[in-house]
């Protein structure tokens, strides 16, 4: 029993059992709760339309472990009678894991309000639906940011080391302006918004559907499947077609007959082709005119406008006008051209 009176930094050796049951009690207990609590409230959530519980479970969800530990241990060092500076030492690792958790906790709260926002808008608007997850990340360099500034201010003079960065950030600034580029290109991207998440784009000879905008990259799905990746700096200095944004699709063909047709059919063959394509639905008739006498071929060119940007659309529509094209010159004896060759032959007679 001696053993347990004797004085270990200011405290009986009992105390410092009776300070780690705690801590162990307090920390098992307060897994439990949260584990509890988490699982009723995923049941209630599957039932509620609201989302206010889904945020409370996700909030629960990112309560760390070190913060548990943290609590546990503050809880056991109350039935202590420490010295000075490990009170002061102890009370700083609270506020500090306090100042963690509450980051995490902001942070899921950002993630919840930007992922319900993004999904809500992307049927609506993809751009406002950018921008959001654009200010989320902001949103979050600013939590952590605050965080960081507030912990290191309980050990150091945050206000001169603020000061001092400003010579030191024209270095960094030097070492990093290429990301610093494509980070001012992201937000110009953001602001300006020449393409959003889900417009279809044309970048050289790259295109694809916009998937992701980063603040350094901005990812984008090919047609083949693959992922291509392009810097936001280089994006901005490109010259970007964004197919989304077209309201009417210009079509340009050309078709030749063979020389052999008349002149009379000639001239009937606008009339033709523009009741051809007047009979397709979501397309403007614009011209159809014999363009020139080719080496092989009589040249028609026919100017239309499909109404609505869809690619699947202009294509259907396009096969329907080649189809009743061909129908309506096999009714009418017309001969599609092809590439020949006529070679004429001369023979002279000559006396033996």
């Amino acid at each position: 029993m001696e053993f347990m009176s004797y004085k270990l930094l200011g405290s009986e050796v009992w105390r410092w059992l009776v300070a780690a049951g705690i801590l162990v009690f307090v920390g098992i207990l307060f897994q439990l709760l949260l584990r509890a609590i988490t699982r009723k409230l995923r049941a209630v959530v599957e039932k509620t339309p609201t989302r206010f519980d889904d945020l409370i479970v996700d909030l629960l969800r990112k309560t760390r472990f070190l913060f548990v530990f943290v609590i546990s241990l503050y809880a056991g060092s109350l039935v202590l009678t420490l010295p000075a500076a490990a009170d002061t030492v102890l009370r700083i690792i609270f506020v500090v894991a306090l100042l963690l958790q509450a980051g995490y906790w902001g942070n899921a709260f950002v993630e919840f309000w930007v992922n319900r926002t993004v999904k809500k808008r992307m049927a609506e608007d993809a751009a406002t639906a950018t921008t959001m997850a654009a200010l989320g990340f902001v949103a979050k360099m600013a939590i952590w940011t605050i965080v960081i500034l507030v912990a290191l201010d309980m050990f150091i003079d945050v206000t001169a080391v603020i000061a001092g960065l400003g010579i030191g950030g024209i270095a960094i600034a030097l070492a990093v302006q290429n990301i610093l580029s494509d980070l001012f290109a992201s937000v110009s991207i953001i602001v300006d918004k020449p393409f959003v998440i889900g417009d279809f784009i044309i970048v050289g000879d790259q295109m694809g559907s916009v998937e992701k905008i980063g603040l350094k990259t901005t990812r984008v799905r090919s047609l083949t499947g693959e992922q291509i990746i392009f810097s936001n700096s280089d994006l901005l200095s490109s010259r970007v077609r964004n197919y989304r944004r077209m309201f009417e699709r210009r079509i340009a063909f050309n078709f030749g007959v063979a020389y052999e047709t008349g002149p009379d059919t000639l001239e009937a063959i606008p009339g033709i082709v523009e009741g051809i394509v007047q009979e397709q639905s979501d397309v403007r008739f614009d011209r159809c005119h014999f363009k020139s006498m080719g080496d092989y071929a009589l040249s028609f060119e026919t100017v239309y406008y499909v109404l609505v940007p869809d690619y699947n659309v202009y294509m259907d529509i396009q096969q329907a006008i080649n189809l009743g094209i061909l129908r309506a010159f096999a009714e009418r004896g017309i001969e599609i051209a092809y590439p020949t060759q006529v070679i004429y032959t001369r023979s002279e007679n000559t006396d033996s």
